[in-house]
């Protein structure tokens, strides 16, 4: 019971460093007013996070391999999103936000993007609990590292490859208003976030060994997030409204899980 009672004092203790983080962010964005900043900043709170989590708990050596890869993770996102919005300006959702709710939108938004996107990131994150609070290593399941490792490499092949082929793609003026179908983007619609939910299912496969079985409800809330919430169906909204061409993409290409292309439609 007391190692129950000490787990659920390190989860909940896990929302300072995850709201702490939401709430500066939050002041962040009232002054520059651009809500946007809470994307750019959330790869940055599992870092925050993953060490939280190890430097408060008994600190296995051989935990602190996920923690060091989700470091590698959570900064290239974090950069990687800075970078890539650097001024231009707040992100179109959290404009359409702030011209519904006007005068209210300050503490609106606290509650309705920074406190919740704060609390996703705490449930999402469990399986970093249990990597840095959980029961010691069983043996048996060590090689669960090893399986965790080589999938969180393919997420962040696809991820970081996929972002980098559509940044070269957009900065040739030539290809503006056309469809990325090229390298990774012939197999998947969508390889940053197929890269995305594998990140996280390695996560919980290398929190197996030290009891984080139960904790597969973070990668399962992300990954029905990138499929049917903010990922996926939201983003293909937007481009089928804005590229005709988009259609037929989606009739020749997987949505999230890499495969073959099929034929064009009507084409040989």
């Amino acid at each position: 019971m007391n190692g129950i009672e000490s787990l659920g004092s390190a989860a909940l203790l896990g929302l300072v460093p995850a709201l702490g983080l939401m709430f500066v962010v939050w002041v962040s964005s009232l002054v520059l007013r651009d809500a946007s900043l809470v994307d750019r900043c959330w790869g940055f709170g599992f870092v925050l996070l993953a060490w939280f989590w190890w430097l408060t708990g008994p600190r296995e050596s051989l935990m602190l391999i996920p923690v060091v890869l989700v470091t590698l993770w959570g900064l290239r996102l974090s950069l990687y999103l800075s970078w890539r919005n650097w001024n231009h300006g707040e992100d179109y959702r959290y404009r359409q936000m702030r011209d519904k709710h006007g005068p209210r939108f300050w503490w609106v938004s606290l509650f309705t993007v920074f406190v919740l996107q704060g609390l996703i990131m705490w449930l999402v994150a469990f399986p970093l609990l249990m990597v840095g609070h959980g029961s010691p290593p069983d043996t048996p399941w060590v090689w669960l590292l090893g399986i965790g490792g080589l999938l969180w490499l393919v997420g962040f092949v696809f991820e970081s490859v996929g972002d980098w082929q559509l940044a070269r793609f957009k900065a040739d003026p030539a290809n503006r208003g056309r469809v990325m179908d090229r390298g990774l983007w012939r197999y998947t619609r969508h390889p940053n976030y197929f890269g995305d939910v594998c990140v996280w299912w390695a996560y919980w496969l290398m929190s197996v060994p030290v009891g984080g079985w139960w904790t597969f409800f973070g990668p399962a809330l992300m990954t029905f997030f990138i499929a049917r919430v903010s990922g996926v169906t939201l983003l293909e909204k937007s481009l089928a409204e804005k590229k005709p061409e988009y259609v037929d993409y989606v009739r020749r290409t997987n949505a999230l899980i890499p495969g073959p292309p099929r034929a064009r439609g009507g084409d040989s």
